[in-house]
């Protein structure tokens, strides 16, 4: 038999790796982060536990690059799911869509992704990794589409104002609806009511503006002369976001896999 091709090798080490990846968010969804084991992991995904040291630091760098692949993989099938937006109002579209993909991993992995918000929170921060790149990309070209004048600025209060909402659904003994929460983003955003997969009525006290045609992010009124100008709390981002700007060393080669 003649050896397999580079090509082939790489090809198998992806899928290898993506078994892996799959395997951790099954999982750490059914059992937790912590009663879940590499072993366990290993063994779900078919491969030898060798291969996960391989590919992964530990056991938190594995889950948090599982869990940013589920989060591109579900916000890319929202945004090419059928039938496809068409301009004007594409972008409004698929920013609503994306909104709706991360809120609902939210409300059906609760915890999935509380596990995952506590380690991103509490000590490692994000990840370099593919996984995290390929969902730093589909945000930052979603918010392109929408319109921003400047994606860079405005990928990373996407990505912040996205986060915060998760925290605010998963929150132990104090969790707010989903659909208080959408309708925020929705007004933050100037998006209307009906865009992404809305609820079937909005929640009760929202903002009648999210349901009209012609919607605008509300302004706070000019201030007197002289009178600096006042920030509304989406201006000030009030949260400190993190730049993604390094790019994952390429490991080496390692032996075929199984």
């Amino acid at each position: 038999m003649s050896p397999r091709s580079a090509s082939v090798n790489e090809e198998l080490r992806r899928r290898s790796r993506e078994r892996l990846l799959q395997a951790t968010v099954d999982l750490v969804g059914e059992r937790g982060f912590e009663a879940t084991t590499l072993g366990d992991i290993a063994d779900r995904a078919g491969s030898a536990r060798g291969l996960i040291s391989y590919y992964f630091p530990g056991k938190r760098q594995l889950f948090q690059s599982a869990v940013h692949r589920l989060m591109h993989l579900t916000i890319h099938e929202a945004l090419e799911r059928t039938p496809l937006p068409e301009e004007p109002g594409a972008g409004h579209e698929l920013l609503a869509r994306a909104i709706d993909a991360v809120l609902g991993l939210a409300q059906d992995r609760p915890m999935l992704m509380r596990a995952h918000m506590a380690g991103i929170l509490q000590q490692e921060g994000f990840v370099q990794c593919p996984e995290q790149q390929r969902l730093a990309e589909v945000l930052r070209e979603t918010i392109e589409r929408y319109g921003s004048p400047d994606p860079d600025t405005d990928y990373p209060l996407l990505r912040a104002l996205l986060m915060g909402a998760v925290v605010a659904v998963l929150l132990p003994g104090a969790p707010m609806p989903v659909e208080r929460l959408r309708a925020e983003l929705f007004v933050r955003y100037g998006l209307e009511w009906q865009l992404g997969r809305p609820p079937e009525e909005p929640p009760a006290g929202t903002d009648q503006r999210i349901t009209g045609r012609q919607l605008t992010v509300p302004r706070l009124p000019s201030p007197a002369p002289g009178v600096p100008e006042q920030q509304t709390p989406a201006q000030a981002q009030p949260y400190e976001v993190l730049r993604q700007t390094q790019q994952p060393a390429s490991p080496p080669q390692p032996p075929s896999p199984n």
